[in-house]
């Protein structure tokens, strides 16, 4: 006896359609967005005080367990050294990261700074020096008289 199209087979004609589709196909259909390209220059985010710590316990450690490469086993030991810790322990390093994040903003108002000027991502805008400062001056006087303007160009 011949058999028709079985009921079981129906559903699997629809889950192919909902099937995920892999390769070109895929990247066809949606293109993935492209990553921000990073400013070499903008200042590198402070270290929390657990990082600061970390820093520390990594050179003590690799003292007495001279023989260990695995870096899960030092990271495991450090979070269980820094979990143990009063608060009174972990002062020293909460300050230190307090330190660099305050020396971090000061770093980023500076860098935010010079991005809004005029655009360019040079480390020098931060110092200036007496002859640019003194064209920025000039600028302010361009305003107010084009006379001297004239006078300043001959020079």
């Amino acid at each position: 006896m011949k058999r028709g199209k079985s009921k079981a087979e129906a559903p699997k004609k629809a889950d192919s359609k909902l099937s995920v589709k892999k390769g070109p196909e895929r990247t066809a259909k949606k293109p993935r967005k492209a990553k921000a390209v990073k400013d070499p220059n903008k200042p590198k985010r402070p270290a929390s005080a657990f990082f600061v710590f970390m820093e520390e316990f990594r050179k003590s450690f690799k003292e007495k367990n001279p023989n260990n490469k695995s870096v899960s086993v030092v990271g495991k030991a450090g979070g269980d050294k820094w979990k143990s810790l009063s608060e009174a322990e972990k002062a020293p390093y909460v300050a230190k990261a307090a330190k660099f994040k305050s020396e971090y903003t000061k770093k980023m108002a500076a860098y935010n700074k010079g991005q809004s000027g005029d655009g360019s991502h040079a480390a020098a805008e931060e110092d200036e020096s007496d002859k640019s400062k003194s064209e920025v001056n000039d600028d302010d006087e361009d305003e107010e008289g084009s006379e001297e303007e004239e006078d300043d160009d001959d020079e």
